[in-house]
């Protein structure tokens, strides 16, 4: 009896929009594309797709040939939209469209780097655990009120994935294959990419508060770490000595000593990043960001983010027109 493989291939889709990073989409795609060679036959069927054109370029320039979008009973089981660069790149209905029309088909539906916030567009996350790599996060939770991602390297959630992008696909994938070809299996993939150390789902993104404000001392780095989470609502110098276990003038020396800084300038500066991504990436008015980071005024967040930048805040929006919806 002759057995039809063809039966056992797991049809995966890549939706790319312009711009997506070929470090993500290379490290989702090559693990697969290993898994066949260690199995000597096909057991993932890969396929790219777009909305417009026979080839999407990446962020760096380089174009990926790709198909139509698939449409409807294509047999895929999983299909991932990659997204790179900002959110008003990605307003393109048909790929939310896409998406919807896939999920109620039953497809697995994948977000990866900014991929997620597309899944968001389409109404794809409502009460889901989900991750984004965290530079799109802010931009993700105020245009999504109700959403709140997670700060993992990937999510599995159901028959909904997220990633976040960069080489986090690498880890996703092997979990992915583990799910279906077992960890024995899913590790000869790993090893042969030099991929050693498999990081777990919940692994952060980024590196510690240590190692990126290069302190060790625990008052000060959870001081660091409040000011990270009260952007909107600083809080005052007390409230943060307070929390650090130390007095306000002790709190002092301990940012000139080992930050070279102060507590304001800190935590101004803190603000003033945040409120620069926004800029970049959220359709939010130029006053309302000034709110949402702290400021007591348009006027105040304006003379401070040129003050930081040499720039005015309206050189973040980068010359693109935001809209409201996506």
């Amino acid at each position: 009896m002759v057995t039809d493989d063809r039966k056992n291939v797991q049809k995966i889709g890549f939706i790319l929009i312009p711009g997506f990073a070929l470090m993500s989409y290379a490290s989702a795609v090559e693990p697969l594309r290993a898994a066949n060679l260690l199995a000597g036959k096909d057991i993932y069927a890969l396929s790219s797709h777009a909305a417009e054109g026979d080839e999407v370029e990446t962020s760096s320039g380089i174009p990926v040939p790709s198909s139509p979008l698939p449409g409807r009973s294509t047999g895929l089981h999983t299909v991932f939209v990659c997204a790179g660069g900002t959110p008003v790149d990605w307003n393109v209905p048909t790929v939310l469209a896409c998406l919807r029309q896939l999920a109620r088909e039953g497809v697995r539906i994948g977000g990866i780097s900014g991929g997620p916030y597309l899944m968001a567009a389409a109404g794809l996350l409502e009460d889901r655990d989900f991750t984004i790599h965290w530079e799109h996060a802010p931009a993700l939770m105020e245009a999504f009120p109700g959403l709140a991602p997670r700060q993992a390297r990937y999510v599995l959630d159901g028959n909904r994935i997220t990633c976040g992008g960069g080489v986090a696909p690498l880890d996703m994938m092997h979990a992915l294959i583990s799910e279906r070809m077992g960890s024995d299996f899913a590790r000869r993939v790993s090893d042969w990419y030099l991929h050693t150390h498999v990081e777990s789902s919940g692994a952060p993104q980024r590196a510690s508060l240590a190692e990126r404000y290069g302190v060790n001392h625990p008052g000060l780095l959870t001081v660091l770490e409040t000011m990270e989470a009260t952007i909107e609502a600083p809080l005052d110098r007390q409230a943060m000595a307070a929390l650090a276990g130390v007095s306000p003038r002790h709190l002092d020396r301990l940012f000139a000593g080992l930050m070279q800084s102060s507590f304001l300038l800190e935590y101004r500066k803190i603000r003033l990043d945040h409120a620069r991504r926004l800029l970049q990436q959220s359709p939010l008015s130029i006053s309302e960001i000034a709110f949402a980071t702290g400021f007591s005024s348009a006027g105040h967040f304006s003379r401070s983010y040129r003050a930081a930048f040499g720039e005015p805040p309206r050189s973040g929006r980068q010359g693109k027109a935001f809209s409201q919806r996506v």
